[in-house]
């Protein structure tokens, strides 16, 4: 099969379009048609040998795909031949063919074309699982979500606005993408350029309250702000460090505030409990999907042979929502 390959790790330039065997299912697993896949900032840190995929994963890039079920692994049940599915996998979307667990599976909704469902698992199954499962976000309640623009944020923009429709967002985004993010429903964007400390603005906006929910995947850097800018009982979820690993907490005011802060991965859960996950987004997220109240957002799609050219457009920022990978 065609898939993209690496030699070693580093740039853009490691990586190649070339032929290696087909994978096979095992019992619980389908084969998958690959007809597109996205890019995925983890993508990018796997190339530079920083994230390597969960044991007994494919090598191969790739996070989540889209297609049709080539091949039922024994044991699979509730699945034919055919099938037009979505699903998480922990490494291999970059491929004509690619291993998924069955039970990691969704049905594609028909209003949907192969593109738009390949944005889904990764980005808005992270969104939902760190917003409304670990945040326990409700109606009503008040977030910050960082990083306007990024496929994540933005599915946490259109969940929300979907499932909480009288959610209060407070969104931080560069200034090229600030209009683009109060399109998309965001109740006050600050320009993260110029208001590196955006406590203060979130204090004015809440009425001194505070917020809820904070989404936050820059770490160090912004944890100071954060804190100040969660309110009572309220709940940080960690899904990235991209700003450094260490800061200083101030452990007196998280304990008489009561506020949370919880670290979360996807990649390397269990399969059960990624499974678990799916089930849950399947009930009450992807009908959004399916009617079209949520519309996955494509900056643009490329075909396989000009992976390295979708990687430069990640790396430089220069994207809003999703970047997509066709296969075939």
């Amino acid at each position: 099969m065609k898939a993209v390959l690496m030699e070693g790790f580093g740039s853009i330039e490691v990586m190649k379009v070339g032929q290696i065997d087909t994978p096979s299912p095992k019992a619980g697993e389908v084969l998958v048609k690959v007809v597109a896949t996205s890019i995925n900032r983890p993508d990018l840190v796997q190339r530079e040998g920083k994230y390597p995929p969960p044991p007994g994963d494919s090598e191969i890039l790739g996070l989540e795909v889209a297609g049709t079920i080539a091949e039922l692994g024994p044991g699979v049940s509730g699945w034919q031949v055919g099938d037009r599915v979505i699903s998480l996998v922990g490494g291999g979307g970059y491929a004509e063919y690619a291993v998924a667990y069955a039970s990691h599976l969704m049905r594609i909704p028909e209003a949907l074309s192969f593109e738009e469902a390949a944005c889904i698992c990764e980005s808005y199954i992270t969104a939902f699982l760190n917003i409304f499962m670990i945040g326990e976000f409700k109606d009503g309640q008040t977030a910050i979500l960082h990083g306007g623009g990024g496929g994540v944020n933005t599915a946490g923009l259109q969940l929300c606005k979907a499932l909480a429709p009288n959610s209060k967002l407070i969104v931080t985004a560069h200034p090229s993408k600030i209009e683009r993010v109060k399109q998309l429903g965001a109740d006050l964007v600050i320009d993260y350029t110029t208001t590196p400390d955006f406590a203060e603005a979130v204090k004015e906006f809440t009425a001194k309250k505070g917020v809820d929910l904070i989404l936050d995947h820059v770490g160090a850097k912004y944890l100071e702000p954060n804190m100040k800018s969660l309110g009572y009982k309220g709940k940080m979820v960690s899904i990235g460090v991209i700003s450094g690993i260490k800061a200083e907490l101030n452990l007196a005011l998280m304990m008489v505030k009561r506020q949370q802060i919880i670290g979360s991965v996807l990649r390397s859960r269990p399969v059960p409990e990624k499974a678990e996950i799916v089930a849950e987004f399947t009930k009450r997220a992807l009908p959004k999907f399916a009617d079209r109240t949520i519309v996955p957002i494509i900056e643009k799609a490329f075909a396989i042979e000009d992976v390295k050219e979708a990687h430069r457009m990640m790396e430089e920022d220069k994207h809003f929502g999703k970047i997509v990978l066709r296969i075939s």
